[in-house]
C-alpha cells in the first residue's frame, strides 16, 4: 500500500506520519500492493480531523473521523474503513474487475458477523421539475424546506447542480463535469 499524508492546517510531524503509514498500512490485507491511501489531517478550532480516500478501480472509499486528538481520529478512521469493507464485501467483489481489491481475502474473513445489506432499497421515488435559480436562492429554498440537499437548474450555468450543508455548517455545490 502506498499510504500519503498531507496536512491542512497542521504540520505533519514525522510522529504522526509514522502512525498513519502503520495504521493504514493494514489495510494493504484488503487491497493489492500499489493501492493508493491518501491521508489528509487538519486542525478546526478544537477539532483534529482526518480524512481518508482509497480510489481504485472506479471505486471511492472514503472516511472522515474527528476528535480531540489527531491519534485518535487515525484509529478511528481506519475502524470506519474496515467496516464498510467488510459491510460492502459482496458489493464490493462483484464490482471490481481487476485485481486491485484483494477478494481472496475477503471470503477468509470471518472473525466476527457483520450486518450486510443484501441490496439497496429505493423506498421513494419523487419527481419534480427543475427551476432555474441562483445558487444563493437554491441554498434558501433547501434551507426552507428542512433537506440537507437541494437539486436545481443553475440559471447562470443552465446545468443541473445540487446544493448540501456541509458538517462543518457551511454549503457544498456540485457541478457536473461533462
Amino acid at each position: 500500500m502506498k499510504v500519503k499524508v498531507s496536512g491542512k492546517n497542521v504540520e505533519i510531524t514525522p510522529a504522526l506520519r509514522e502512525r498513519a503509514e502503520k495504521k493504514f498500512g493494514k489495510l494493504n490485507k484488503f487491497f493489492k500492493p500499489d493501492t493508493e491511501v491518501l491521508v489528509t489531517m487538519s486542525i478546526e478550532k478544537n477539532r483534529h480531523i482526518v480524512e481518508v480516500t482509497i480510489p481504485f478501480n472506479g471505486v471511492l472509499i472514503r472516511a472522515e473521523e474527528s476528535t480531540q486528538d489527531l491519534y485518535t481520529s487515525i484509529d478511528k478512521t481506519l475502524d470506519k474503513i474496515e467496516r464498510q469493507i467488510k459491510k460492502n464485501k459482496t458489493r464490493l467483489r462483484k464490482r471490481i474487475q481487476d485485481n486491485s481489491f484483494n477478494v481472496d481475502f475477503i471470503d477468509s474473513v470471518s472473525e466476527e458477523p457483520q450486518e450486510e445489506e443484501e441490496e439497496f432499497k429505493i423506498v421513494r421515488i419523487k419527481k419534480f421539475s427543475l427551476k432555474p435559480m441562483t445558487v444563493e436562492e437554491a441554498i434558501l429554498q433547501m434551507n426552507l424546506l428542512g433537506h440537507e440537499f437541494f437539486m436545481f437548474l443553475n440559471a447562470e450555468t443552465n446545468r443541473e447542480n445540487v446544493v448540501y450543508r456541509r458538517k462543518d455548517g457551511n454549503y457544498g455545490l456540485i457541478e457536473p463535469d461533462y
